[in-house]
């Protein structure tokens, strides 16, 4: 596949459509369905819940009606996710139109190289509103249905605002959450994100990234996941400079993870410590203009390598 060109980028297959996917008054669903579609790419749309996920998966797999198989049932394979919605009035180019991009664009490179286990995830009600928790998240019940589908063993690594910088932010906050957890299977759960974190690290480590940071992250479907009893390794990116500076907080200040966590960081005096990035995130200011295309290929790179 041609490398993206940082300059034209909204040229290229599938960033053609990504104009169409962040306008204010489009239908999101239905554009990325049919930017899927004329991809030439393997999709099924899955509702549960009153909520619209969309699959995607290798050349060759589908849901077969006879005996209700669901593809990779009982065997462990890479569950990619990134939500489509976004906040309303907010262009959500970062959160998350972008990382539904790479994805596109990572599948499409999958089928060149015959790359096949993997599931590829779109989920529907990522984003809550005011006096809804996280089981409301479409990740909740479509984490339940992964389980009655044979895909307990599946390895999900969730997608999220990972357009702008070239840091790799890997996620602590699920460890954060269930560090003082002693309830049954916690231990489980615990191992399982060791176990998604070392298969990234390893996957930076093996594409020679040197700017990569372990870090408590804003929560998205990971929270979701997580009390439908999954655990999944989020991953972002931030600029270098907002990365370092947000290291230094963390190293500073301990209990920035528990502010995090419990959602008191939006009333402290922290948030002026919380990365700017971040804080574009579901406002108007998160545009296309704060994308930086010249490192899209470093995060595509990370997702085909990560399913070798």
């Amino acid at each position: 596949m041609i490398p993206i060109d940082e300059n034209n980028w909204k040229k290229q297959s599938p960033y053609d459509r990504f104009d169409s996917f962040i306008a204010l008054k489009t239908d999101r669903y239905n554009t990325l369905l049919l930017t899927i579609e004329k991809s030439g790419l393997n999709t099924t749309v899955i509702s549960v819940a009153g909520n619209r996920h969309l699959f995607i998966f290798p050349n060759g797999q589908k849901i077969r009606s006879a005996g209700n198989t669901f593809p990779f049932a009982g065997q462990n394979p890479y569950v990619l996710v990134a939500h489509y919605d976004r906040v309303e009035g907010s262009p959500g180019a970062n959160d998350n139109s972008i990382a539904v991009f790479h994805l596109l664009r990572a599948a499409l490179i999958f089928a060149e190289q015959n790359i096949d286990n993997w599931i590829i995830i779109f989920t529907d009600k990522e984003e809550l509103v005011s006096g809804e928790n996280f089981e409301a998240q479409g990740s909740f019940t479509l984490a339940k249905k992964l389980k009655t589908w044979g895909l307990e063993k599946a390895r999900i690594f969730n997608f999220d605002a990972c357009g702008t910088g070239n840091t790799f932010i890997l996620s602590t906050i699920t460890d954060s959450i269930l560090k003082n957890n002693d309830r049954p299977n916690i231990n489980k759960l615990k191992e399982n994100i060791r176990v998604l974190r070392n298969r990234a690290l390893e996957t930076v480590n093996k594409l020679r990234f040197e700017r990569v940071l372990l870090a408590p992250t804003p929560f998205c479907d990971d929270m979701g996941f997580l009390r439908a009893g999954f655990v999944a390794q989020t991953i972002t990116m931030l600029p270098e400079e907002e990365a370092s500076k947000f290291e230094v907080v963390l190293r500073e200040y301990p209990e920035f993870s528990n502010l995090l966590i419990s959602g008191e960081i939006k009333k402290s005096n922290s948030l002026q410590f919380f990365p700017q990035t971040w804080k574009n995130l579901n406002t108007p200011a998160d545009t296309f203009a704060l994308l930086t295309p010249q490192f899209f290929e470093q995060t595509i790179s990370f997702i085909v390598e990560l399913c070798k």
